[in-house]
């Protein structure tokens, strides 16, 4: 299959990368043109706007940061609406599901080609060992040939409705991973307080009704601060306002995730923003905060 991709984020990267090894075209399009180089040297091709990047493609994918970006992206100039024959463009970027149907209301006005919201859960050790999961929303008539796309980095795709449905899903994920990692800060800290071993405590844990992906993942990280990240917590924090401002317009009660917003900008308040989401221990336990600061220079 012949695809376009446009963002090389923390994701895009190795998404580009496994599309590749799976055997497919890719012309690839990135705000920042050097950041491709290791991509066309492992055989993508390289364009200069994302018209180009969708040009003369089965479809385009995207991995951007916000609903901003994927505006400008699309319907800028030289943006991927104008690539004549456009069918369809899958976005695994975290925005917003009134974004998401706005921006594929316009998609289907012209060219009228389907947008797919489909974000990911997973990281970037989910895309490398190609198990990510995707959540989508948005006709299912390219779905099918999207999903062939995708499964070069997903091991788990599901169509959950219309458009929106695939970020309003995310927004349920990024719920129950911003809760759990604040979580397991609480129980690092308490640990801690309370004489224990906190490098003990997943371990301790694993196996139980407390153990989880969050808690192996993020504990460890929580009682040293390592030189590279695996999210920041900037990111974490503007999924979770998405989820509140989303739960505003819906009327759905988020009590537990309204302090977890809280919890998540006194780190930011800090300086902990580009920091990894490991860092709100540092709320928790203030003698942290200094190794978390290194990671951004701080």
């Amino acid at each position: 299959m012949k695809l376009g991709f446009c963002g090389l984020g923390l994701m895009g990267a190795p998404m580009v990368r496994r599309l590749l090894q799976a055997g497919h075209e890719v012309q690839v399009w990135n705000r920042s043109a050097h950041k491709a180089a290791p991509l066309v040297d492992a055989g993508a091709r390289l364009v200069a706007t994302p018209r180009e990047a969708a040009t003369g493609v089965d479809g385009v994918l995207m991995c951007l940061f916000d609903a901003a970006a994927a505006d400008a992206v699309v319907f800028g100039p030289d943006g991927v609406a104008q690539a004549p024959g456009l069918r369809w463009v899958v976005d695994h970027s975290s925005i917003s599901p009134e974004a998401t149907r706005r921006l594929a209301s316009r998609l289907a006005e012209a060219p009228g080609a389907d947008w797919i919201d489909a974000p990911v859960s997973g990281g970037v050790g989910g895309v490398e060992a190609g198990t990510l999961a995707v959540m989508a929303g948005g006709e299912a008539r390219h779905l099918q040939q999207a999903s062939e796309a995708m499964r070069a980095y997903a091991g788990n795709i599901t169509h959950m409705g219309g458009c929106g449905a695939g970020q309003a899903t995310k927004l349920c994920n990024q719920t129950i991973v911003a809760t759990t990692v604040v979580a397991v800060a609480e129980a690092l800290s308490f640990a801690e307080r309370n004489g224990i071993d906190a490098r003990k405590l997943a371990a301790a844990l694993a196996g139980g009704w407390a153990d989880s992906k969050p808690l192996q993942v993020f504990a460890p990280r929580m009682n040293e601060a390592q030189p590279s990240i695996i999210g920041a917590l900037s990111t974490m924090l503007k999924d979770v306002d998405t989820v509140i401002d989303t739960a505003r317009q819906s009327g759905a009660p988020m009590p537990l995730t309204a302090n977890v917003q809280q919890v998540l900008r006194m780190a930011a308040a800090l300086g902990l923003a580009e920091a990894e989401l490991s860092a709100v221990i540092s709320v928790l336990l203030p003698e942290r905060r200094a190794s978390f600061l290194r990671q951004v220079g701080g």
